[in-house]
């Protein structure tokens, strides 16, 4: 069988079984599986002295060990066409996380239309800041918010780091990034032990978060897409999650940004955008049509780039 099949059949399958599937919560992942190892490896080394370098350590042994075992798995199953795209394509589904994030991002709206409590309490599922004190307009545009930062990081960085990588590409990427959320935090305990892992994750998004920006300005057809990212983009915290949710603010004509609580302490995050304009419950099927669009074209422009290099 032709490399070129090897690499886009398994990318096709992939994408419809997350397209059909998303994550199942009782399933086995191996997103799980790193989660743990990370919980194990930080609360057996992040004590005493010495954390960055304790936190850079664990970093490269994790995402090194993960992309050499599937590297390792991978050449194992070089003989067996039929194995290789079955082990290909599972990796692929583990990796994206677009269906589950469309499905929670619209299960906050359908909370909402029943009661404010009830939509903080589903929206607390997706983002890190505090949830108890937001009223609806804020509600919905944490949504918008975090789905436009997922597709990034969920779905269209997993893809170009399989185009590039493989599945041990991709992986590895799944590694770095479940790193980043769960000890890259600017606290006491993970200032300095997750600073690696925080660099690294921004290296690893910088080109996938403006390949973003342009996937949904083609799907949208909306040139203020690119014109916000430009203008606001920079003005995030993150080198790379103000990009894409630029690009959204852009295509709604709507402000996103504002001070927000997280674990007790007031962020004052700049605004992206200036029209602090009221958002509709309806705009979610916009939302949800920019993200299947956005990774749609990105599966189909990898296909295309495969067969005709």
């Amino acid at each position: 069988m032709d490399a070129v099949y090897r690499v886009t059949i398994p990318l096709v399958l992939g994408y419809v079984a997350d397209l059909l599937l998303g994550d199942p919560e009782r399933w086995p992942h191996p997103i799980k599986f790193f989660g743990n190892i990370i919980y194990s490896s930080e609360k057996t080394l992040n004590r005493g002295g010495y954390g960055f370098l304790k936190g850079s350590l664990v970093t490269i042994l994790l995402t090194g060990g993960t992309f050499l075992c599937f590297s390792m798995a991978e050449y194992l199953l070089r003989g067996n066409d039929y194995a290789l795209i079955a082990f290909r394509a599972v990796f692929v589904w583990f990796g994206l996380a677009n269906r589950t994030l469309i499905a929670e991002g619209k299960a906050v709206f359908r909370k909402l239309q029943s009661s404010l409590d009830e939509g903080r309490q589903q929206l607390s599922r997706i983002v890190g800041r505090e949830t108890r004190n937001l009223n609806e307009q804020q509600i919905r545009t944490a949504v918008f918010e975090t789905m436009s930062e997922n597709l990034s990081d969920g779905v269209i960085a997993p893809l170009f780091f399989y185009a590039i990588g493989g599945v041990p590409g991709l992986m590895t990427y799944k590694m770095i990034n479940t790193l980043d959320s769960m000890i890259a935090y600017r606290s006491e305990r993970y200032e300095q032990f997750g600073k690696f892992a925080a660099r690294l994750d921004d290296v690893a998004n910088f080109i996938p978060a403006r390949i973003t920006v342009v996937l949904m300005t083609l799907v949208t057809m909306n040139i203020n897409a690119i014109r916000f990212a430009i203008r606001y983009g920079h003005k995030h915290k993150s080198p790379n999650s103000g990009y894409p949710e630029a690009a959204l603010a852009g295509i709604l004509s709507c402000r996103f940004g504002g001070p927000n609580h997280y674990h007790g302490v007031l962020v004052d995050k700049p605004y992206i955008g200036e029209n602090a304009r009221v958002l509709e419950d309806k705009e979610i099927n916009r939302v949800v049509y920019i993200n299947h669009a956005s990774t749609a074209l990105a599966i189909a422009t990898i296909v295309a780039c495969y067969f005709l290099r």
